[in-house]
């Protein structure tokens, strides 16, 4: 199928890999529209390429001044308000969504609400706002196609089969650098250290997300909205060699896995080509190479992420959108060497102590719920400098 796309968050490392498997396949894409937060420049370099006359920047301070770089005739569409603007152009049919953080949720909903398929990769989305973004999906008849690598192999062992006879989700977690770190060992942990992975090439955020396991925190929640299927239905498992990215036990004991080497252009060609599927020019698993798959319980004592995340679950407030939020501060509060590694998790934990988010009653009590979380936490970092 011919896809007229908009890729929001072009120049991250999902918008480069959505590039890549499209730069390949040109005949079935036409990006019609791009967008980023800050990186103009790169931008300019997609928009060239790929001659996309439609342009999106978070930030108009970044913007300010660099339109030249740009072919005379291109639209822009700057700010949060733009964004919403781009994502309902009428000539699009599909919006990869692959924004850092909450600032892609209103683009996400316009984009929704003009019915439009939706690739999603920024699961902050349906952590903060699920029940809301799912609800409008629904409502409107649009199907949304996920794109990380664990919800797309559910998503692929799911088709067939019905909801109703799944037993649980099983996520796999490559367990990151630091799986068989002590307490002592990981109170030293820098930043380098945190941002070599040692298998997934991903932007710093998620890089640090995984090594801390927050990111499969965050995938729990996720994969609770996309399949309907209840937290405490949602298992982890560490899983090192990352080529089985998820499975699904159903409820007669049959377990179904997806797996493909750990590279994120299988799933974003899965979604780009569903419900078809076309060659992909990468090699996949040789199981004998291979040699052997392992699987480990998750350390939750060094990685208390996951059991914090599934006591935001039991809560009727916007609890996760509070650790989310929470967490974003924590991160960038250790990638600027302000706090210790362990320390994230525990301005996570003290944020959710003393401010456990706003009732769950609209997307408006989603919003405040990160705006506040975002100050709680900043307060609380503020306290480890």
């Amino acid at each position: 199928m011919f896809h007229h796309i908009i890729i929001f968050g072009a120049t991250g490392s999902i918008g480069t890999s959505t590039l890549n498997v499209i730069r390949r396949n040109r005949h079935h894409f036409n990006v019609v529209g791009i967008a980023a937060n800050t990186n103009v420049e790169k931008l300019a370099q997609i928009a060239h390429e790929f001659s996309v006359s439609n342009v999106g920047i978070f930030d108009g301070h970044a913007f300010a001044g660099k339109d030249s770089l740009f072919k005379r005739g291109t639209h822009f569409f700057v700010g949060e308000d733009g964004l919403c603007e781009l994502a309902q152009l009428s000539e699009a049919t599909a919006v990869s969504m692959a924004m850092v953080g909450i600032g892609g949720l209103k683009p996400t909903m316009a984009a929704i609400e003009s019915k439009k398929t939706l690739l999603l990769a920024s699961k902050e989305i349906l952590v903060a706002a699920g029940k809301f973004v799912m609800e409008s999906a629904k409502g409107n008849g649009v199907q949304i196609l996920p794109v990380d690598s664990e919800h797309n192999a559910i998503f692929q062992c799911l088709q067939g089969n019905s909801n109703g006879f799944v037993d649980r989700l099983i996520l796999t977690a490559s367990g990151g650098p630091f799986r068989n770190f002590s307490r002592r060992e990981m109170e030293n942990i820098d930043v380098k250290q945190a941002l070599r992975h040692p298998v997934w090439n991903m932007g710093k955020k998620i890089t640090i997300d995984s090594a801390t396991m927050a990111n499969k925190a965050l995938e729990i929640v996720e994969a609770k909205w996309l399949f309907d299927v209840p937290g405490d239905h949602i298992d982890v498992i560490v899983h090192p060699e990352s080529i089985i990215h998820s499975m699904v036990k159903f409820c007669d004991g049959s377990i179904i896995a997806q797996m493909c080497p750990p590279n994120m252009e299988y799933p974003i060609a899965n979604c780009l080509f569903f419900p078809g599927r076309e060659q992909l020019a990468k090699p996949s698993v040789d199981f004998a190479e291979q040699g052997r798959l392992n699987f480990f319980a998750p350390d939750t004592t060094n990685f208390p992420h996951l059991t914090i995340i599934r006591q935001c679950l039991k809560t009727d407030n916007n609890a996760c959108a509070v650790f989310q939020a929470a967490n974003e501060v924590a991160v960038d509060e250790f990638l600027n060497h302000r706090i210790k590694f362990t320390q994230i998790s525990e301005i996570v934990a003290k944020t959710l102590d003393i401010y456990p988010g706003e009732p769950m009653i609209s997307l408006k009590s989603c919003e405040e719920s990160v705006i506040k979380a975002r100050s709680a936490a900043k307060v609380i970092a503020n306290g480890f400098n």
